[in-house]
């Protein structure tokens, strides 16, 4: 094989080999990422808000409260 050859294919495995390590150096989040994981962060916190202000929870909260305070010691 040529010397052109053989430098071309020496060339564009160096390329090749750069590339998939660039790709496999994932340091943390994106932008986007970022974004999405803090939505779905605030998401889950507002449902957690909504479950534990909702009349059945608060009602069940305050029994429990009532029984251990009005137990016999």
């Amino acid at each position: 094989m040529g010397t052109t050859y053989r430098w071309a294919r020496k060339a564009l495995g160096a390329f090749w080999a750069t590339r998939r390590k660039a790709l496999r150096t994932d340091t943390g989040m994106s932008t986007v990422e970022y974004a999405l994981g803090l939505l779905t962060a605030a998401g889950v916190a507002v449902m957690f808000y909504k479950v534990m202000t909702g009349a059945s929870v608060s009602g069940a909260l305050e029994s429990m409260v009532t029984k251990a305070l009005d137990g016999p010691f």
